[in-house]
């Protein structure tokens, strides 16, 4: 375990970084938080001890960029350089992290962490970002593919594999893969600008799974599927469902995808192929996306199409 997490911490801070680590315990609620050096964190007695506290119940964590020397707080105002950018995956997570290999303009992430079952924080160690920069462009990446768009903040924690995911029980090992070695500047992470963003796949503000809480979405997805049932044209359907949907933060968005995941569903019902299913995606954004961006569009939404349609022949 200690080697895990020791060789994380090297390969993500330079030589004399200040770090923040934090230490979450759910039952009792209790954090502690500790500004040390990176050379005080990786002595085995330091390691050792948070080993103990992750036994023991608590969840370890460490900011994602360094601190500036002399720091007492993780503030925002004491984070000394960007050092990542980082994407937080919690929802479809094999399906989203499948999808940041398609794009031309997006590198090959430094560190991919398997925080819990499904769920993913991917890592790109980046040089010459300002703050301003960095936020926009995790605002971007977690537009494009599916991550938390709240997550932006230059002070953000990421888990330190090599511990305990303790939300679980039995807890789950946190594990990490390091698909390359490089560092990236701004110019490596060509992102598409909004409007775009109205139609980019895999955000997560539109959820259509059965729990939802929100029940006009729910009475949504139930028109959309039965008016496709009943041959109705999906164009005109997306048009009348967003004139009455303005209440959403992106109509258009959510409304696209509604009908998109409908009509994929309509089709695997049909006895379409999901080939023939992700083609006809395809045929429907290649106007508005990037190649291959509509191409990890359309995998993705036939493949949540695929475990609804799954799910129906089960109950």
């Amino acid at each position: 375990m200690n080697e895990v997490a020791k060789d994380f911490l090297t390969r993500s801070f330079a030589h004399g970084s200040t770090i923040a680590l934090l230490l979450r315990t759910e039952s009792p609620a209790k954090t502690q938080q500790r500004i040390v050096t990176l050379e005080q964190t990786l002595a085995p007695r330091y390691l050792g001890w948070l080993a103990h506290e992750n036994h023991h119940g608590a969840n370890i964590y460490v900011a994602a960029n360094p601190l500036r020397g002399g720091s007492r707080k993780r503030t925002k105002e004491s984070i000394a350089s960007v050092r990542h950018l980082y994407l937080d995956i919690d929802e479809d997570g094999d399906a989203r992290l499948a999808a940041l290999q398609a794009p031309d303009g997006l590198p090959v992430p430094v560190a991919i962490l398997s925080t819990s079952p499904g769920k993913y924080q991917v890592l790109w160690r980046v040089a010459g970002f300002d703050f301003a920069q960095q936020e926009e462009t995790l605002k971007r990446l977690a537009f494009a593919f599916g991550g938390d768009p709240a997550c932006t903040d230059c002070n953000r924690v990421l888990r330190i594999p090599g511990f305990l995911n303790r939300k679980y029980s039995p807890a789950y090992s946190v594990a990490v893969e390091y698909p390359s070695d490089a560092t990236y500047s701004p110019t490596d992470f060509r992102l598409p600008d909004a409007p775009a963003f109205a139609m980019l796949p895999l955000c997560g503000n539109a959820r259509l799974s059965s729990g939802h809480k929100d029940t006009h979405s729910e009475q949504d997805w139930a028109w959309a599927c039965f008016q496709l049932a009943q041959g109705k044209d999906a164009g005109k359907l997306t048009q009348e469902l967003a004139s009455r949907r303005s209440d959403k933060p992106n109509p258009l968005y959510y409304v696209q995808r509604t009908i998109d995941v409908a009509s994929a569903r309509q089709w695997l019902l049909d006895g379409a192929p999901i080939e023939d299913v992700i083609t006809m995606l395809k045929v429907r954004c290649e106007a508005e996306l990037p190649a291959a961006l509509c191409c990890a569009r359309a995998w993705e939404i036939a493949t949540k199409a695929q475990r609804i349609v799954a799910r129906l022949k089960i109950a």
